[in-house]
């Protein structure tokens, strides 16, 4: 599908026999229908160097893991639904038109209780984050144990990919931040190299899980109870991690909306429940974060270039800063 046969749909299409009459969000991967009641998610036709939705079978078989791995943290999913077209009228869900794509049925939340917006709004309480750290501790402990050893080779590839934005970078932030990115590759060989026997000593202790692997402010509600979902399906590599990568991301979040008190309020809380980090482990803990802003920085440059307006993209331009800068900071600590 293109983007305006989406806005079609959101505005003019069915789901059954109820009229969707939604509104339309995306990010550089997918894009959310909302409807009064319900929540539709349909892959973009890309394909990118960590991903590839670019046909109708693997955008159907992603959706449907995307769905079982989301289950394991909230109620919200509820199937896979094909989207069809036919006699000039859009419906998602049975019927006989032709199947054009495929979406993730889920139930609406609040978009205002999402924690990145209520992050800017500076409404975040530290209950929500005492909450969130206990349930995301305890998925942890009971998450499968990964004993598959660590590649150098394979850390590497995932943060030197940050080079596809280096361009990007330079035209539109300068030469300055640019070199932020040069500067962080060259830091992450070298620390990788140094603390390799750590990493599969932590593997070996069983901290590498099959988890969330993409625990940012943005895929969190700050309901009483937690609402976490969109955990990533398009590669088991990027979700089969150390549990430390895993807090890592929402603590440089919070770090990156200038939180650092929820930062520390969510690694205490959830250290009280999982105890998955020693005194020596906190090198690696500065270099996981470096890695979740540095793939932030990433997603916010995609997005920038897709935006289309001139707010959007300066939002996602100042995002794409802010997660540079703060690089920066994690190389210069160690």
């Amino acid at each position: 599908m293109n983007e305006k046969q989406i806005k079609q749909l959101a505005k003019e299409g069915f789901f059954g026999f109820e009229p969707i009459n939604g509104t339309l969000e995306q990010t550089h991967i997918s894009w959310v229908i909302l409807s009064n009641k319900h929540a539709f998610k349909i892959k973009k036709p890309v394909n990118l160097s960590f991903l590839d939705f670019s046909t109708l079978t693997k955008r159907k078989e992603l959706c449907e893991r995307e769905l079982l791995l989301n289950k394991r943290f909230s109620s919200i999913y509820k199937s896979v639904v094909p989207v069809r077209y036919g006699n000039k009228c859009w419906k998602i869900g049975d019927g006989v038109e032709k199947i054009v794509d495929y979406a993730v049925w889920m139930k609406r939340l609040d978009p205002a209780k999402r924690m990145d917006k209520l992050l800017i709004k500076n409404k975040v309480p530290e209950s929500s984050v005492v909450a969130l750290a206990k349930d995301i501790a305890r998925f942890h402990l009971n998450a499968p144990i990964i004993r598959s050893p660590f590649i150098s080779s394979d850390a590497s590839s995932t943060f030197n990919d940050i080079l596809s934005i280096s361009g990007f970078v330079s035209d539109y932030l300068g030469k300055e931040f640019a070199g932020i990115i040069d500067k962080s590759i060259e830091w992450s060989g070298r620390m990788l190299c140094k603390h390799q026997q750590r990493i599969n000593e932590r593997i070996s202790l069983g901290f590498k899980r099959d988890v969330h692997g993409d625990l940012h402010a943005g895929n969190s509600f700050a309901y009483r109870r937690p609402v976490v979902f969109d955990c990533i399906e398009f590669n088991d590599s990027y979700r089969q991690i150390d549990v430390l990568s895993e807090i890592a991301f929402l603590c440089m979040d919070f770090e990156s909306f200038k939180k650092l008190h929820l930062a520390e309020t969510f690694l205490a809380v959830y250290k009280s429940t999982f105890d998955c980090l020693q005194q020596e482990d906190y090198i690696l803990f500065n270099y996981y974060k470096c890695l979740r802003a540095n793939i932030r920085a990433k997603v916010h440059a995609i997005n920038c270039g897709q935006a289309k307006t001139k707010e959007a993209a300066r939002f996602h331009l100042e995002r794409l800063k802010i997660y540079l800068v703060l690089m920066e900071g994690y190389i210069n600590l160690y």
